[in-house]
């Protein structure tokens, strides 16, 4: 979530920018977990979401989380 905000933050743009996440779980027993800190980044009303679980995450990771932001004119 980190490279997530400085990435943003790279391209003039916040996480209040953010409309949508797809989360890819190694685990979907960890999605509290997840959740918790997903939550963290994030202020009501919060950008929708999508969670699946998925074997075989690039590099072992744990978790894989792609963000689309979108701001108006």
């Amino acid at each position: 979530m980190e490279n997530i905000k400085a990435s943003l933050k790279a391209h003039g743009y916040s996480m209040s920018d953010v409309v949508k996440c797809t989360v890819m779980l190694a685990e979907m027993s960890e999605f509290g977990t997840f959740n918790e800190v997903y939550k963290s980044f994030f202020t009501k009303p919060y950008p929708a979401g999508s969670a699946l679980g998925a074997n075989g995450l690039a590099f072992g990771a744990r978790v894989e989380v792609e963000c689309i932001a979108a701001v108006g004119n």
